[in-house]
Order: structure tokens, then C-alpha cells, then sequence
């Protein structure tokens, strides 16, 4: 009988099927009725397999969308230090989404805000930025120790003074708020109890989640690995002047040209980042300064790239997720590479036990696009540096990067 049973489904939904195949092929928003593998009906009954409905969500706040594709990486500066450790190499990097801006003091107050709120002491104490990074013995600093993170003119200029595990952490928080508010906003805040703050929820049992099947989440923020940081740096999109595959040039910065001046129009002239221009020169002279900055500047100064994304060369350097090796360009894959711990080319290849004659190990995270304390030379994207990853400094902060759900592009 039960065999007699699922050949009728499988007829009546072939039927559908073929009713609907006539108006198009099922889509993840619009898959019909019955499955196209069985014919039975989604939902038909608390055993049967069901699909809930799905809308693609909103883009994530802060985000730009970075279409991907096949680029060169690798650096085009002369390789100064003498590292060879970014080999000019071909590869393809899958769409994502990037923040417009670094992530801005007003940002990581907000975030202290709810850990305060939120959370133990303890977890509070441990996201606090190290202020002291601006601290100098023999330079009087002393004022942004106090109040470069908290003071109102400063919110929204980058934050610094932040480690590697301190923004992964702000990551996670920042996924889970976003998550929050865009279920809040869905049901006029009936649903804050999918992120345990009571209330219910069909899709998930209170004080959880809801699933990636129901549709209902945004993926994760999270830092962005080395190559799509310099894939969206690169912006090689502005280089595509016809439909052909062919780009006729790179670029050395993320702006056309071969120097750190703008070259067109009224604003020729004035320089495109804000990084140090010689020995004891970080402004300019007054009443005529080159980048305007002595410090770190607003998010938005200086014109963006190509793909929309702001100060992606000088302000401050950037937190990528990849561990360092010096190897990693012939290392890793073709296709959306990343290193994320020592595989081909383990930690104890490098000593660093006896007397530290290497910096090299499995707790050093690489840094991009050179800052306000800079020369020229680190605001090529190709350039790359590295630091252990429970520090912090007053040049380096961070921008968080999403996959891009649902697509093969």
C-alpha cells in the first residue's frame, strides 16, 4: 500500500512538475511545491521534509559588494627587504562583500556598550583596545592615550590599539547583533528570543539561532583573507574599459598611475592616502599640508577605489585572516587561496626556540596597505608584513569582510 501510496505522489507531482517546468525551473526563493528528485510533497505532514520560505536577505550594514574574478596578486614593488615572500601569481577570487571603511572607534564603543551590558567583567576588560599603543618615551603622545578612542571628535576615525583575536571577536558579536536587529525589524521585535532575549520562535527553540535552513541568518562577518584583501584593494575593476578579458595594465596602488598624487581634475595634485611622505614628515607644512594628517584620519578621507572601499592604502594598516609564511604564494591554492595554519610548511621548520632567529610560527597573522606611519612603499596591495596575533599598535586596525551566500560567482 505504501508503495501504491508514493507512485501516486510521484505521478501527481511529476504532473506538477511539469506543469510548472513550463513557467520556469525551481529557484532557491521559488522551489514549488514538490521535490524534483521524488515528487513528494514539502511539507505535506510532520515527517515529510519541509522547505521553509526563503527571501534573500538584505546586504549586511557597512558592506560593499566586491565582485570577484581572475587577477594577478602579488607585489609590483621592488622587493626591498629582500623576502620574495609575494610572487607575482594568478588566481581567482570568489565574489564577497567588504566594509566600506576601517571599523571606527564609534564602532568599538558601541560594541564595549553591550559587552558591558551583556556580558561578564571579564569579557569586557578583555576587548578594551590598548590605549597605551600611542604611548612613547621620548615623544609627547600623552593626549591620544586618553582620549583618541573615546573622545567624540575621534568617532570616526579607525581603531586602533586592537589585536588580531580582539577583532575576530568583534566579528562574532557583530554577526550576532546584526542577525538580531534584522529579526527584530522582520517581526516588530517579536523575535528577539532567537538570540536569547526571550520571546519565541517556530524556526528555533528559544535562546538559539535559527538555522542556516530557515534562510533567516546573514552569514558571518569576519576578517577577510590576504587575497580578497588584495583583490579589493587592487579595484582592478576600474581598468576594464571593454567587454574583452584582457587588462591592459596593473596598478601599483590602489588608484591608476604610478604615484601618490591624484591626477585629474581640481583635485589634482593632493595626495590619495594618508601616510608618512619622508624622514619627520607626516603632514606637510602649514597652510599648505600634503595628506592632512599627522595621525590617523576620518574613514571617508580621500577618494575610494574603484569598488567603492575607502582608505584600502595608508590611515592604518589592516588585519587579514591568514597566518604568515613567507611561502604561502606557492603554497596555497588557485582558487581562493588562504593559509589558515602551517600545512605544507609547518612551524618547526623555523627556529624560533633557541634565541629567536625567526619570528615564524602559527600564532603571527599577516597585515596589509601600510598607515599614517608608513612610507609609499607598504601602500602597494601586493606588500605584506606580520604580527603575532595577541598584539596591537597604534598603525594597525581592521575591516570585516561576508562571503557571498548562494552564489558560485
Amino acid at each position: 500500500m505504501k508503495l501504491i501510496k508514493y507512485l501516486s505522489v510521484a505521478v501527481v507531482g511529476g504532473f506538477l512538475l511539469g506543469s510548472c517546468s513550463k513557467g520556469g525551473q525551481p529557484t532557491s526563493t521559488n522551489p514549488g511545491a514538490y521535490s524534483s528528485a521524488t515528487g513528494i510533497e514539502y511539507g505535506e505532514d510532520e515527517e515529510a521534509f519541509n522547505v521553509p520560505e526563503y527571501a534573500e536577505f538584505p546586504q549586511g550594514p557597512g558592506l560593499v559588494f566586491i565582485e570577484g574574478g581572475r587577477t594577478v596578486l602579488g607585489s609590483m614593488e621592488e622587493d626591498i627587504a629582500m623576502t620574495r615572500d609575494n610572487v607575482e601569481r594568478t588566481v581567482t577570487v570568489a565574489s564577497f562583500y567588504m566594509d566600506e571603511t576601517e571599523v571606527a572607534n564609534i564602532h568599538w564603543l558601541e560594541y564595549l556598550h553591550y559587552l558591558k551590558k551583556d556580558s561578564l567583567p571579564e569579557v569586557y576588560q578583555a576587548a578594551l583596545p590598548d590605549t597605551t599603543v600611542w604611548s612613547r618615551q621620548l615623544s609627547f603622545n600623552d593626549p591620544y592615550v586618553t582620549y583618541y578612542l573615546r573622545y567624540p571628535g575621534f568617532r570616526f576615525f579607525p581603531v586602533v590599539g586592537v589585536s588580531w583575536l580582539q577583532a575576530n571577536d568583534f566579528a562574532i558579536w557583530r554577526t550576532a547583533k546584526v542577525n538580531e536587529n534584522f529579526a527584530a525589524q522582520e517581526t516588530g521585535g517579536g523575535r528577539r528570543g532567537l538570540f536569547g532575549r526571550g520571546g519565541g520562535s517556530d524556526e528555533a527553540v528559544e535562546g538559539s539561532a535559527p538555522s542556516i535552513e530557515s534562510g533567516l541568518v546573514l552569514p558571518n562577518y569576519r576578517l577577510p583573507t590576504e587575497a580578497e584583501w588584495e583583490y579589493a584593494a587592487q579595484a582592478m575593476i576600474g581598468t576594464q574599459y571593454t567587454e574583452d578579458e584582457n587588462q591592459n595594465n596593473r596598478r601599483l596602488y590602489p588608484w591608476d598611475g604610478h604615484q601618490v598624487r591624484n591626477p585629474y581634475g581640481k583635485e589634482m595634485g593632493k595626495f590619495m592616502a594618508n601616510f608618512k611622505r619622508g624622514r619627520g614628515d607626516y603632514a606637510g607644512i602649514a597652510g599648505s599640508l600634503n595628506d592632512g594628517a599627522m595621525i590617523t584620519d576620518y574613514i571617508y578621507s580621500y577618494p575610494p577605489n574603484d569598488f567603492g572601499l575607502y582608505n584600502m592604502a595608508g590611515n592604518v594598516n589592516e588585519w587579514v585572516q591568514d597566518i604568515y609564511r613567507p611561502l604561502s604564494y606557492q603554497d596555497v591554492e588557485d582558487l581562493n587561496p588562504f593559509r589558515r595554519d602551517g600545512t605544507l610548511d609547518e612551524a618547526e621548520n623555523y627556529d624560533s626556540s633557541e634565541g629567536f632567529h625567526s619570528l615564524v610560527n602559527d600564532e603571527v597573522r599577516v597585515f596589509k596597505g601600510g598607515s599614517w606611519k608608513d612610507v609609499a612603499y607598504w601602500l602597494s596591495p601586493g606588500t605584506r608584513r606580520f604580527m603575532a596575533q595577541d598584539s596591537s599598535t597604534a598603525t594597525i586596525g581592521f575591516r570585516c569582510a561576508m562571503i557571498n551566500a548562494g552564489s558560485n560567482r
